[in-house]
């Protein structure tokens, strides 16, 4: 499908709107009295696909975006039929295991529901905007068995905890402030790309000074180098953490190539 067509295409799904399942909420751990928990959007099941994905907010790995990076996205994963599991994860505070056990168990209990709910378990990806990018990267180059995804869709990621390329509020917040040289490597996630690694889209804008683009590029070039499926799409402007706002210059343009890359396999 041509460009334009499909650009109208989309708009004309998302004005349409077939009516989703009303979204619930479901909790996955609790410690003390801090609690991770996913709220599941539902495609209508006239346009379900099985395909699901779970969404993971930015906020630097100290809050979270839950709004333009993570619940407004259901209508337009919706329109498309795709399951929208959006994750409300625990902040790290040092301590990378609990962010990263959180998204694990997310991605488990869509597989755990997949009949339930509609879902093909081989097509159960993750989502990430920021730092929720580097926790998407970090389960999908670490995680393995019914945790790995099958696929990932980044936007302007945190990807290296090098404290020349990071945000270093996110790595603070994830590794703590004098981690161990091990450590960074080990969660700088372009150096654990794998031919195993899942197919990527990945999108950002070029003047992004908040998470540089490094971050992006470095991604990108290692799933290449891996013969990993991936597509990049980087916007002269847009800063950063422009997420679903209608408002950005190309929300347009990134509608019309995510759904497309979402087409294509």
């Amino acid at each position: 499908m041509k460009p334009r067509l499909l650009s109208i295409f989309v708009l004309m799904m998302m004005a349409v709107g077939a009516s989703a399942q009303k979204p619930f909420d479901i909790t996955l751990n609790r410690v003390h009295s801090d609690s991770a928990t996913i709220r599941v959007f539902l495609p209508n099941k006239r346009v379900a696909t099985g395909r699901a994905v779970v969404v993971c907010p930015g906020g630097g790995y100290a809050h979270l975006a839950m709004d333009h990076e993570g619940y407004q996205w259901a209508e337009f994963f919706g329109q498309l039929g795709v399951a929208t599991i959006v994750l409300k994860y625990k902040m790290p505070h040092g301590n990378h295991a609990i962010p990263v056990d959180d998204a694990e168990q997310a991605i488990r209990t869509v597989r755990a529901h997949a009949k339930e709910w509609g879902i093909n378990p081989d097509e159960v990806g993750i989502m990430g905007s920021s730092a929720g990018g580097h926790l998407a990267t970090t389960v999908a180059t670490h995680s393995t068995g019914d945790a790995a995804p099958n696929f990932q869709i980044l936007f302007y990621p945190v990807v290296s905890m090098d404290p020349a390329v990071t945000h270093i509020g996110s790595h603070d917040n994830f590794l703590g402030k004098n981690p161990k040289k091990e450590m960074e490597l080990e969660f700088s996630n372009a150096l654990k790309v794998t031919p195993n690694t899942p197919r990527a889209f990945i999108t950002l804008a070029s003047d992004d000074h908040s998470v540089i683009p490094q971050n992006s590029i470095e991604y990108y070039q290692a799933l290449c180098n891996n013969k990993v499926p991936a597509s990049i799409h980087a916007y002269p402007s847009g800063g950063h953490g422009f997420g679903y706002r209608t408002t950005y210059l190309y929300h347009t343009q990134i509608l019309t190539e995510l759904a497309a890359w979402i087409r294509s396999f």
